[in-house]
């Protein structure tokens, strides 16, 4: 890229972000809880749609434990950027910058949401070697999503304030 062009793209992403930040209350200090909430419910919904299909597919397969959460995890990046890149592609946007905006939008907030949700796997006893039979297998699951969802959405308030995370996404509606 040419130097003007990237001082063109660069004016661009200035005059979104800046559009942007005094757009519905955005600016540091004006985002609502219920953004951040929205946010972290649109991470959460690709998050819990990976994991899962993670451990079906880790349980059809018999793996171990390991293997198993490593795909539950992997999968859980996928469908979270996947989420978000479709929604922004519909916005017209090429995909190589479709993909810069997602991962800018879900990174911070897939790892933390999965640093928390699979810690509380961990921590809770059998929960590892629980079946998708048993009850402590959803329990734990869904009550690991749960406090994933309340920690994350700070963290998520906090970003957007700062024209990061899913503020990025908002430049693009």
């Amino acid at each position: 890229m040419d130097h003007s062009a990237h001082h063109s793209a660069a004016a661009h992403d200035h005059a979104a972000h800046q559009a942007h930040a005094g757009h519905a209350g955005h600016g540091t200090g004006g985002v609502t809880w219920g953004a951040a909430a929205q946010a972290t419910l649109h991470c959460l919904t690709g998050c819990a749609v990976g994991e899962i299909l993670g451990m079906i597919i880790g349980t059809a397969l018999m793996w171990g434990n390991v293997s198993t959460m490593i795909l539950a995890i992997a999968l859980a990046f996928v469908f979270g950027y996947s989420f978000t890149l479709f929604g922004i592609r519909k916005a017209g946007l090429d995909l190589r910058t479709a993909l810069k905006v997602a991962l800018a939008a879900d990174t911070v907030s897939i790892v933390v949401m999965e640093l928390v949700d699979n810690g509380i796997i961990a921590l809770v006893p059998g929960a590892m070697d629980a079946h998708l039979a048993d009850t402590l297998f959803w329990t734990s699951l869904l009550g690991g999503f749960v406090i994933a969802f309340l920690i994350t959405t700070p963290v998520n308030r906090w970003m957007i304030g700062r024209g990061k995370g899913h503020a990025v996404v908002h430049a693009y509606h």
